[in-house]
């Protein structure tokens, strides 16, 4: 139960401090929608997600309003349609696509996510049927996203998927050129793609979800930020507790929340997600929690130490409130989407190179990062490599949303709008991968992966 000051406290959380709740998305297990015929399983997908999510909006607005708590979206994730879609009687994956934009539309979603591979060891022709239909899939629909796993610290990485992947992120960007590469923004690569992430664009449900689940995605940068500023001048074992007892309180929020809309929809719940989702609101940022340590902007030297401990601090508060947790939990840090990380980079203080070093302890890898959109694909495919190898080795989740956008380069800026924000053109070193990237391959997996 909640006492009469802690009330008092969560409310100043929402109206002062951006504290919301940013997503509930209902996962959908799609795998009896399969058919061999490609147009009935489409059917029976968009008959599906409208039956199980039908009332999914209007519950999220309805709690929102009882309670007081801002719920920002409302999405769904449903079963990587490579795997749907793999007895299917047509190679043009783009229908299923067509179908889970017409089922977001109707139920009236803001995203739906799914349209998905996993290939951290090898293809079937399913999967590379849907890779290759990304570009049109993502260009010709509005609310789908795309993830492909392209790594997992058990199997290494399918370095065939990774030279595969950089292609197609480039014909993405001209597909979507008019809308500054837009498209890009939709599609994700992961290593160690957790099963239950509600977060876009990488949300999917995983084989081992169950046939329907409610997971909840809270996030509260500026309740941080504020928690913080009573800390100046303590050292950072008084700063590492405070952040935890922050973090409790939000997972808190979220518990609620999940349980409520658990309930009413009458869906299991699963988890709680408790990452740090930053806006381009003021006062929303990640880049401002870390500056909050004494860091006279974010990319200084202790930028990753201060983000190590802050997703370590994060992690141990939410599991403190919730048995729960799980998703990716932590600290986002995608630049477009951070007005203290546009401010880093505009200044010249934040390089690709050191978001790289961040992605090595924060809870996703290089996010939402914009450049010059005449980077050769292997380039591009060389950045998600040495993030999977991040990932991979070090045991974590890690992923790539870049977009290469035509037209544009270093000094340029581009627009999205909303909570995708906006994007300075970054510097990508221009030293030559390519050889490297056309080997091909697997990286086999680490030697710590053997612990059966």
């Amino acid at each position: 139960m909640f006492n009469d000051f802690e009330i008092l406290e969560t409310l100043s959380m929402f109206r002062e401090q951006h504290l919301d709740v940013r997503t509930i998305t209902m996962g959908i297990n799609l795998l009896d929608c399969a058919s061999d015929s490609s147009e009935k399983a489409c059917q029976r997908i968009y008959d599906k997600i409208c039956r199980k999510a039908e009332h999914l909006v209007k519950t999220g607005e309805d709690i929102s309003h009882e309670f007081g708590i801002p719920i920002i979206n409302k999405r769904v994730s449903v079963t990587p349609i490579s795997m749907v879609a793999a007895s299917g009687d047509s190679t043009d994956y783009t229908m299923y696509a067509r179908a889970l934009d017409r089922a977001a539309e109707s139920i009236g979603v803001n995203f739906i996510g799914g349209y998905s591979a996993l290939v951290h060891k090898g293809f079937t022709d399913a999967d590379r049927r849907l890779i290759a239909s990304i570009p049109e899939a993502l260009s010709t629909t509005n609310l789908v996203c795309s993830s492909v796993n392209l790594a997992t610290t058990r199997t290494g990485i399918n370095m065939d998927a990774v030279r595969l992947m950089g292609t197609i992120i480039k014909d993405l960007a001209e597909k979507t050129a008019a809308q500054d590469a837009f498209g890009c923004a939709k599609l994700v690569v992961f290593a160690n793609a957790p099963e239950d992430n509600p977060f876009m664009a990488g949300a999917f449900t995983g084989p081992g979800e169950p046939e329907c689940v409610i997971n909840v995605g809270v996030s509260g940068p500026g309740v941080v930020k504020t928690a913080l500023e009573s800390t100046r001048g303590q050292d950072l074992e008084h700063v590492a507790e405070t952040i935890k007892r922050s973090a409790f309180k939000i997972t808190r929020v979220g518990q609620l929340v999940a349980r409520e809309a658990s309930k009413r929809l009458g869906v299991p719940f699963g988890i709680i997600d408790l990452s740090l989702a930053p806006t381009p609101v003021v006062g929303d940022s990640i880049a401002r929690i870390l500056e909050e340590f004494g860091l006279e902007t974010v990319g200084a030297w202790g930028t990753t130490a201060a983000l190590a401990m802050l997703n370590d601090a994060v992690k141990k508060g939410g599991t403190m409130a919730s048995s729960y947790v799980g998703g990716l939990s932590g600290a986002f840090i995608p630049v477009s989407e951070d007005e203290g990380m546009i401010a880093a980079v505009e200044l010249g203080a934040l390089s690709l190179e050191k978001l790289e070093a961040m992605t090595s302890v924060c809870s996703v890898g290089i996010d939402m990062v914009a450049i010059p959109g005449d980077v050769p694909a292997t380039t591009i495919s060389a950045i998600i490599a040495d993030e999977m190898a991040i990932g991979t080795f070090n045991n974590k989740t890690t992923a790539v949303r870049i977009i290469p956008v035509p037209g544009k380069t270093v000094g340029d800026k581009v627009h999205y709008g909303g909570l995708l924000g906006s994007a300075p053109i970054m510097a990508v070193n221009t030293a030559s991968s390519a050889a490297f990237i056309e080997r091909g391959g697997r990286i086999p997996a680490p030697i710590h992966s053997m612990k059966n």
